[in-house]
Order: structure tokens, then sequence, then C-alpha cells
């Protein structure tokens, strides 16, 4: 349940002497509302006059103890709040360093969840762990202490009865605990499912299978339905036997005392207060396992984000590349990467040289994001033998290579910036003057006279709305305003366009692949016609590879994918 990383967090010695102040007051308060309550009953049970000043005690005590716990709500609202803010930049930062390699392990709706959902339970789980476990620590030491001197006996039996509490609380969160962690584990399961399938759901509509996944997306969240209630149950289990045993602890107490009392062995002023403070003795425990499947999911929370900013970068390759040229060569043999459920994608093997535009080809699923991502050195391959520019290396993580890339993806990111800086993306010291060119190549004037305030209103994030063929035009005009960079990678960049803008698009990209490598993965059949070479991906495997001429008269799979893509564009 407890981290021991919790401890080690910035600030927090500070924090926990700061605590331990605060509770030793709400010990002392606790007490001195007990006492001061107790003093002014066995007057009245007495026939004497009620003691104003023993209750005004009492309310500044009951007014304190209120008081130091918003005190102490307030200082650990701060100071989880901060911690979860720092957790989340952190991870935050190790997504953006590490970019699509840490996204490809993880998968995007565990990375969400985590940067969303994680953060805010580490926030609670830090408040409540720092606030109960000193609590449980400290308050009942001290009540306890002033119960021995109010009668022993009664406090020695509150004592034995304590670490039988415990122990079924041990008993019971040792099964939570195991519930919670698969639970967790589902519910990463789910998230990831779950963004898949938004993001695909363009190609499951296209293919006729929405419906049945729309099943299989019930069918998994039924499940965690019930997993949850079964974790619940579990929870709620433990609180009720925790409220038992200590309702039947001050229960014993309560028919030990009046026995004493009617035996004139004990009297009335510390038998109230015993009882006034039996309750406050096990309200630390009972806090503490009230809390306990929120803090559960806390600790899941916070041990998966440090495992994530912790987690070995992608090996780079420090390998001293020049722009790439038209005499330049890029080989690549035994090509293969192994997903986490065990799939493989290659080997691949093939060899380009100078300025080609390499179309790569396949049905959804077969490999082509991955093989773009290997390209790209966003994956690093888990094999390989790769010759750049006469230099031997392992991966494409190369810094000198992805300098001089223009990666195009599907739906292309448009900061929450100005059109300005949108465009000037890979190149910031562009002028207006030049920015100004590359809207108007792109087709984008009439986004720019629609904007009130042209060059500088912000776009992107909620902003001002984009169609996706402006977004695309956008990613578009960057490469334009960059001409230095020699190698584009397109990812199926028109996968979610109508044809009519396709085509438009069309016209737009092909000059910027002028004297420049290109991969563009597509299953779009007209751009097959544009590429000088195409690799064909089926399952992961490199099934083919040549001109659209050599393929279509040597490859059968092609042939067939051939005629499957024009039988897709007559359904549309």
């Amino acid at each position: 349940m407890i981290d021991r990383q919790l401890f080690k967090l910035a600030g927090a010695s500070a924090i926990m002497r700061k605590l331990a102040v605060i509770e030793i007051l709400q010990a002392f308060f606790i007490i001195g509302q007990a006492l001061a309550l107790s003093a002014v009953l066995t007057g009245l049970w007495k026939g004497h006059a009620l003691n104003w000043l023993l209750l005004l005690l009492f309310i500044v005590c009951f007014a304190l103890r209120q008081l130091i716990n918003t005190i102490r709500d307030a200082i650990l609202n701060k100071y989880s709040g901060k911690i979860a803010e720092d957790l989340r930049e952190k991870l935050l930062t190790k997504v953006f360093n590490e970019g699509q390699a840490l996204v490809q392990k993880q998968g995007t709706g565990s990375l969400i969840t985590m940067a969303l959902d994680g953060v805010d339970e580490v926030r609670q789980y830090v408040k409540l762990i720092y606030s109960k476990v000193l609590t449980m620590m400290i308050v009942p030491i001290i009540v306890f202490i002033c119960m021995l001197c109010l009668n022993w006996l009664s406090a020695v039996i509150l004592l034995l009865m304590y670490p039988l509490i415990v122990l079924f609380m041990i008993i019971l969160g040792h099964a939570a605990q195991d519930k919670a962690i698969k639970q967790f584990g589902r519910f990463q399961v789910l998230s990831n499912n779950f963004i898949d399938s938004l993001r695909g759901i363009d190609t499951l509509k296209y293919l006729g299978l929405s419906k049945r996944y729309s099943k299989s997306i019930y069918r998994l969240s039924e499940n965690f339905r019930k997993k949850t209630m079964a974790v619940l149950k579990v929870a709620m289990l433990s609180t009720f036997a925790l409220d038992f045993f200590t309702t039947l602890s001050i229960a014993i107490i309560a028919v030990f005392l009046g026995f004493d009392l009617m035996n004139g062995k004990i009297n009335l002023f510390p038998a109230l207060g015993i009882l006034i403070l039996a309750p406050d003795f096990f309200l630390p425990i009972r806090d503490f396992a009230g809390d306990f499947h929120a803090t559960l999911n806390g600790k899941n929370a916070f041990k998966r984000i440090n495992e994530l900013i912790a987690a070995p970068k992608e090996p780079v390759k420090k390998i001293a590349l020049t722009d790439w040229s038209a005499n330049d060569e890029l080989i690549i043999n035994d090509l293969r990467f192994n997903y986490l459920k065990g799939a493989e994608i290659g080997p691949i093997n093939f060899k380009i040289k100078g300025y080609q535009k390499i179309g790569i080809i396949g049905m959804s699923g077969s490999g082509k994001s991955t093989l773009i991502n290997l390209i790209s050195g966003f994956l690093t391959p888990s094999q390989a033998d790769i010759e750049i520019e006469g230099h031997k290396t392992n991966t494409m993580n190369i810094p000198d290579w992805q300098r001089q890339l223009i990666y195009i993806p599907q739906q292309p990111y448009v900061f929450s910036k100005s059109l300005r800086e949108n465009i000037a993306f890979y190149h910031p010291e562009a002028t207006d003057q030049e920015i100004l060119q590359a809207i108007h190549v792109m087709g984008l004037d009439d986004l720019l006279n629609d904007l009130p305030k042209g060059l500088d209103t912000v776009i992107g994030q909620g902003k001002r709305a984009l169609s996706g063929g402006q977004a695309q035009r956008i990613a578009l005009a960057r490469a334009f305003l960059d001409p230095k960079r020699k190698v584009m990678i397109f990812d199926e960049p028109t996968a979610h366009l109508d044809i009519e803008t396709e085509i438009d698009l069309k016209t737009k990209m092909l000059p910027l692949m002028q004297k420049r490598l290109v991969f563009f993965a597509t299953h779009r059949l007209h751009w097959l016609k544009e590429m000088d070479y195409i690799l064909v991906m089926n399952h992961g495997q490199l099934v083919g590879q040549g001109t659209f001429a050599d393929l279509q008269a040597n490859n059968s799979y092609f042939i067939d994918l051939i005629h499957g893509m024009r039988g897709e564009s007559n359904d549309q």
C-alpha cells in the first residue's frame, strides 16, 4: 500500500515535519475536548451547575481540531498538487523525447490514462498516505497514554484489540491489492483498445467491421465492469470488518466500564473519558482502511508512472551524416521488429539510392506504419543490418538522419500557436513573405482571409477549428518552407480525406517530392503510379518490391491487392 519512493520525493522531509507537529497538536486537542466534555457531564451528573469554563474549553478544543484539519488539508493539497504536476511534466517530457517508440511500446490509451487519470490518482494517493499514515503513527499513541492515566486496564484491553484489527486489515488488504493490481492492468488494456478503436473507426467502417468491433468493445467494457464490482466488494468487506471490530471493541469496553461503575471500582469521569477517547483511538486506522482502495489505485499509478519515466531511452547512433543527395545510398538487410504481444515485422530487405519516391503499400495491419517508424528512427529494430551513406548501423535513430526528415502523418499535429508559428515549425526564422508564399502555394488563402488576426490568429487545440484538409495543407506548407530537408516521410497522409480534397492536395504534394527521398505509405491506388519504387507489405512481411509495372507483371499478391483496392473504390 505504501510505496517507499513516496517518502523520497522532493520536499518530503519538510512536509512530514510540518504534519508531525500538526498531528501532535491534533492529539492534544482530541484529549482536551474529551476530558473537558467528561468533566462537564460528570459535574452535571453530580447535580452541580454547568461549568461554562470547561464547556468553553471543549468548544475551543473542538474548533481548533477542525482548524488543524483544514490547515493540514490545505498543506497537503498544495504539496500533492505540486508532486502530481511534476510527475505529469516528467512523463510528458519522456513521451516527447521518446516519441513514437514509447507510444508503440506502452500504447496510446495507456499513456493518456497515466497522464490524465493516473496523475490525478497519484495526487490523491500522496495526500491520503501522508495524512493518514502520520495520523495513525502519532494520534493513537498519545491518546493511549492519556487512557493509561485514566484507567490502565481499559487502555490495555483496547491496545490488545488493535493488532487484531490490523491483522484483519492485512488479510483483506492483500486480497484487495491483488484484485486491484489485476484491475489496473485491465484498465490499461481497455484504454488502449478504446483509443485504437477510435483511431481506426474509419477503416473499420470502410471494411464493414464496425458493428462486429463494437460488440468486442462492449464485451471488454462489461468484463471490466464486473471485475471492478468484484474489487469493490472486497474493499467494502474490508471496511465493514474494520467497522465491526472497532465497534465491538468499544462495546466490550463500555460493558466492562458499566460493571465497574456499578461496583464502584471506577469513577464516572475516567469512565466517560475512556469511552469518549476510544473512538478516536481507532479512528486513524478506520480512516486509513476506508481509503484503502483509493490508495491502491494511486500506488499502482505512482509505480507505473515512475517506471515509465525511468524507462531506458531508445539507443541512439552518433553517426555524422551529410544532407541526403542524389548519390547517397540506404541499404537495409534483415530488418526485424518484435511487438510486445509476440508478433514480428520482417525480415525486410531493400536498397535505395538518391532521390526516389518509395511507395509502401498493404492492407490495414500489414506493417506499413511500423516500417515507416523504423525508417524514421522512432522505433528500434530488434535486429537489423543497415548501411547509410557508407556507415554501418543497426537503427535509424540517428540525430543527423532525423534532422533532415519531414514527417507527415495521417493527422498532422496543429499546435496551440499562431498560424505563422505552425507553418514555420521546421523553419522558425522564415519571413512573413516566405510564409505567405507557402500559404498561397498550398491553397490556404481562404483560411488566412477568414482568420480575424491573420497570421497572428491562434489555431489548434480548441481555438480555431480546422478541417482535415486544412491541417494537411499546413503540414505541407511546413515542408514547402524548408527545402533543405531532403527526406520526406508520409504515413497515409490522405487516409481520412474525401477523394476530392485528396486529389487537390495531390497536385500540391507532388512538386514537393522533387529532388527528395520520399517514403509514402498508402492504400490508395492512384498514388502508386507516381512512385518510382514500391514495397508491398502483408502481415509484417515484405512480399514484393519493384516498379509498378514489374509488380503488376510478376507479383500475384500485388495484383490481388490492386483488384481488392479497386473493388473498395467502387464500393465507395
